[in-house]
């Protein structure tokens, strides 16, 4: 049997080696912005506990009924004590910093870089300027002690997709997700469950990562009812460094 072998082009075989190495260079330099990232919300989020991340629609302003829910949750939990992580943007993301900004604990913005949508709200006591994505979702899992998701498009999905399995696959520790918003999150779980869990891609325990609530006073309930029985501090076993990272 004849083995195939594919041809594959080292530096010196290149037509073009100095675009090559530049190429190299560049990224490799682009490496070193992203260690950048990791090692600054490292230090300035890592003893901020508890804190709860929430996530939702930049598109949506302060005429939304959402907007205004973001912002209640945010205040009641800044005034119980949670730092509040958004993305630092507009919409429910402004409406989550403002909450928190305006109680009593510390209103973070992970900011990102995008060529729309996305500008700094000024309700930040802490505002940290992202250029990846994943070095910014990275943030919101690693310090959350509990994940609210308001609605949201495509990249409010991702949020929600991604932590949902980094808990199913054990890579972070089980932690509140609060969904919030039965009329826009219910057609959703509903798909997973007949097309998901019906063709065995997850199994019907993994949809109980996720709780389903509407009232702003409900939702910190749920949080507090969470850790009624455990430390919101992480145990050695349960902490990230020893996970996705």
């Amino acid at each position: 049997m004849e083995i195939s072998r594919k041809k594959v082009p080292s530096l010196r075989h290149l037509s073009n080696p100095e675009k090559a190495t530049s190429k190299k260079a560049n990224e490799s330099w682009q490496m070193f912005t992203i260690m950048a990232e990791f090692i600054d919300s490292a230090e300035r989020l890592s003893e901020l506990r508890p804190a709860v991340s929430i996530f939702g629609s930049a598109r949506m302003g302060p005429a939304s009924p959402y907007y205004q829910t973001a912002l209640e949750i945010a205040r009641r939990l800044s005034d119980d004590g949670f730092a509040v992580i958004s993305g630092g943007g507009p919409g429910i993301m402004e409406a989550a910093n403002k909450g928190a900004y305006e109680g009593n604990s510390p209103s973070v913005g992970l900011n990102i870089e995008l060529p729309r949508e996305q500008h700094n709200n000024a309700w930040q006591n802490i505002s940290i300027n992202f250029r990846h994505f994943f070095a910014r979702k990275v943030a919101f899992v690693r310090y959350a002690d509990a994940y609210v998701i308001l609605p949201g498009g495509f990249g409010t999905l991702d949020e929600v997709t991604e932590v949902m399995t980094l808990i199913q696959t054990g890579k972070t520790r089980r932690i509140p997700v609060i969904l919030v918003g039965t009329r826009f999150w219910q057609g959703l779980l509903d798909w997973m469950k007949e097309q998901m869990v019906g063709n065995d891609t997850i199994e019907m325990q993994d949809l109980e990562l996720v709780q389903l609530i509407d009232e702003p006073i409900n939702v910190v309930n749920a949080i507090y009812a969470f850790y009624e029985e455990r430390d919101i501090v992480p145990s050695e076993t349960e902490h990230p460094s020893s996970s996705f990272l």
